[in-house]
């Protein structure tokens, strides 16, 4: 009876997750609000709104009044504006002037995965199915501006705040960003995308004023940004902490009006980092148009209601009585604050939202499921074969340790979180013995501006005692399951501090080394939103990139280690065998000083670099394996050459020659050989995620025009295309190229 039930709500929960992917894919292909306002009308309602507005009532709209909030103006029944942390859940209510908790029993989500585990999905129906989920969440919680998602680009596996990230590619981040927010908006909440520009490291990242040329900037650190404007149609983007130009990003004359606003037709609101702002008169004309923030006047920290002594706020209105600034900005900031407000808390047909479901659950093991990847799988140790193994150690801190509490401001306060020996326990249950063993003690604190995980990982035993245990334990098991890595700590995967080095820390490198004597089939899973030094690569026949997976951690990995779910993530950026692979390490330019940094690898960031230094990398960009196996066909053009206002298509048979169904992404590069300037071996310009079943084949097709054969010429500030040959090239990763196939540009 409890089987026949068991089997029941498997299957309904099957069907309620081919639902919920389904409606992930229809978003996708329709992706237009059916709610939203048509925009003359909103302009006529903003400008009609404008008018009836008094000068105090304008300058108080455009600054915070309490931690996350912004005032509407109550006399004309303009509601507040209410921001939330974060793109991976929605952050517990905090007190009106303070970071501690406002105690609320009712706000602990769903935590879904971090970006890097999205990202590594190469899928973008879940781009859009986690963009639903999330928006929906915070549309329940009534939040109108999210805060994320972040898109900077990986430049440093030291730069603590990677997992909150997209990789290293631009194309690659472009492209999963704009599901993502067309996702989150139809819930009539914005997105906030983050941070604009060139916020690549934590440890000096109020100070630091990045000199970028305007090539790189343009090719690489803006492409996301501009996807997310012109594509995504975002309705706000924040600033970041670091200068450009000498100016802080915030308050930033060149990327704010100029880039931003000019060239690239950005309508929406530009929001303030919070404490980003650092002068009055800079706020006023370089862009900013909402300023958030923690003391950002300069005043005590801790000093109640201060708000009114923001930049933007009796600073500003001061000038203006003055008669020494006009009201010229200030109504267009204005402006864009109201648009805002039609879009979100204006708008009547604004759907109501859905909060920790069970629906959202599903969506969040399904992505991580999806993004978690297969590194490495030489004997075949996964997926586990349960009939063969009757004993199962899992050994490491990671394996029990909470990660959606910590980590900055995407701490969450999570409804719940399946850990990862909790997961396994439960798949193999009364299948296989599971014996744990904690290996190396780590950090044994578990909370994050007072939301605590209630864990208690004390532990009196030295290191020794605790690593002997856990080579007893291994010694005697069938198969030896480490689960270790990074975790939200400071200086590892955190907000505000970088790494100090590539290596794993607490030891776990000697211990992977000796369970791997002990015990052959040995699987290391590595849990952190960074790549890590693997100096015993060789000794394990089994690698899994874990991620920081949210919820439905333990549940989704144990899915894929047990074969329940054939793994199909890529990686997103680049693992070196050290750090001088890297070229901003290679070259001394990370993290720099703390006033100034210089980008001296230019274009040639991650997979870039290693192309072009014919450097071999631990794991290469777009990596990752399957349980079955894929044959790629030849690529063929559909003409030999193409004029600057065409297109050209390619096409490559892929076909699973395996015993099981398996999800391939079909990669494309396009390399330009000769060129008036240093360019990149090949840089990504497509990608395909295709379900194949075993002797099932598929037609891949990509079409791309001048835009993908273009580089950055900042002579003309344009974007150029040089006649002449290129390559296409179709690979299973960016070091794996299975086909490819020549074509000019006339």
């Amino acid at each position: 009876m409890r089987k026949a039930f068991a089997n029941a709500l498997k299957a309904v929960q099957g069907l309620t997750l081919a639902l919920i992917l389904n409606a992930g894919h229809l978003y996708a292909q329709n992706p237009v609000p059916v709610y939203m306002d048509d925009a003359k009308a909103i302009k006529e309602r903003v400008e009609d709104a404008l008018k009836r507005l008094t000068l105090k009532e304008k300058i108080a709209m455009i600054h915070a009044q309490s931690k996350f909030s912004s005032p509407g103006v109550a006399r004309l029944g303009i509601p507040e504006n209410w921001t939330t942390d974060g793109p991976h859940g929605i952050r517990p209510e905090v007190l009106w002037d303070e970071w501690s908790q406002a105690g609320w029993t009712n706000d602990s989500c769903i935590a879904f995965p971090a970006l890097t585990c999205l990202a590594a999905t190469w899928n973008k129906d879940m781009a859009m199915l986690y963009g639903k989920s999330l928006g929906e969440e915070a549309r329940y919680r009534n939040k109108n501006i999210l805060l994320g998602p972040g898109i900077n680009i990986y430049r440093s596996p030291l730069n603590g705040r990677n997992f909150e990230y997209m990789g290293e590619d631009p194309f690659l981040s472009s492209k999963m960003l704009v599901p993502y927010i067309k996702g989150v908006q139809q819930n009539g909440v914005a997105t906030c995308v983050k941070h604009f520009a060139l916020n690549n490291s934590e440890g000096n990242r109020h100070t630091v004023n990045v000199d970028v040329d305007d090539r790189t900037l343009y090719e690489i650190y803006l492409p996301a940004f501009k996807a997310a404007v012109q594509e995504g149609g975002a309705w706000a983007i924040m600033g970041s902490y670091n200068l450009y130009k000498g100016q802080h990003c915030c308050t930033n004359e060149y990327l704010l009006n100029n880039i931003l606003k000019k060239e690239w037709g950005f309508e929406g609101v530009v929001v303030s980092d919070w404490g980003g702002v650092h002068d009055t008169k800079q706020a006023i004309t370089n862009g900013l148009d909402m300023e958030f923030g923690s003391w950002t006047n300069g005043l005590s920290q801790g000093k109640s209601n201060a708000y009114d002594s923001y930049y933007l706020a009796d600073p500003y209105l001061d000038l203006i009585n003055a008669g020494k600034v006009g009201t010229k900005e200030l109504d267009d900031k204005v402006r864009r604050v109201l648009r805002l407000a039609f879009l979100t808390t204006m708008n009547k047909n604004r759907p109501y939202g859905s909060f920790a479901t069970q629906e959202h659950a599903l969506a969040a093991r399904k992505i991580a499921q999806e993004g978690i990847v297969l590194l490495k799988n030489t004997k075949q140790v996964l997926p586990i074969n349960l009939n063969k193994t009757k004993t199962i150690a899992v050994i490491g801190e990671n394996a029990i340790k909470m990660m959606t509490v910590g980590g900055g401001s995407s701490s969450l306060k999570a409804q719940y979180e399946i850990s990862p020996l909790d997961g396994i326990r439960k798949r193999v249950a009364n299948q296989a013995n599971i014996v744990y063993a904690r290996g190396y003690i780590g950090d044994t604190t578990g909370n994050y501006n007072g939301v605590k995980t209630g864990q208690d990982l004390a532990d009196k035993r030295s290191s020794a005692e605790v690593m002997a245990e856990a080579l007893n334990v291994a010694k005697k098991a069938d198969v030896v399951i480490f689960i270790g890595g990074l975790n939200k700590s400071d200086r590892q995967d955190a907000e505000g501090y970088d790494r100090t080095t590539l290596s794993l820390p607490y030891n776990q490198d000697k211990l992977i080394t000796e369970l791997a004597k002990v015990n052959k089939n040995l699987v290391v899973v590595n849990i952190s939103g960074n790549a890590v030094a693997m100096p015993w690569v060789n000794q394990v026949p089994s690698i899994v990139q874990g991620w920081f997976l949210g919820s439905e951690a333990g549940n989704a990995l144990a899915g894929v280690l047990m074969g329940d779910v054939n793994p199909s993530g890529k990686l997103t950026f680049t693992f070196p065998v050290k750090l001088t692979d890297n070229g901003a390490h290679a070259l001394n330019a990370f993290p720099g000083t703390k006033t100034d940094v210089t980008y001296k690898e230019g274009v040639f960031v991650g997979y870039r670099w290693a192309d072009t230094h014919k450097i071999k990398s631990l794991f290469p960009f777009g990596h990752g394996l399957s349980y079955t196996t894929f044959q790629y066909g030849k690529v063929t053009a559909n003409k030999a050459s193409i004029s600057a206002d065409d297109k050209i298509t390619f096409t490559v048979t892929v076909k699973n020659i395996g015993s099981r169904a398996g999800e391939e992404v079909v990669q494309l590069y396009i390399s330009d050989p000769k060129s008036s300037v240093a360019r990149p071996v090949k840089e990504l310009k497509g990608f395909e995620k295709v379900s194949l079943q075993p002797g099932e084949q598929k037609i891949v097709t990509f079409t791309v025009d001048k835009s993908a054969l273009s580089f950055f010429d900042a002579a003309k500030h344009d974007w150029v295309a040089e006649p002449g040959k290129f390559e296409a090239l179709i690979g299973a990763s960016s070091a794996d190229i299975k086909a490819k196939t020549g074509f000019l540009l006339n």
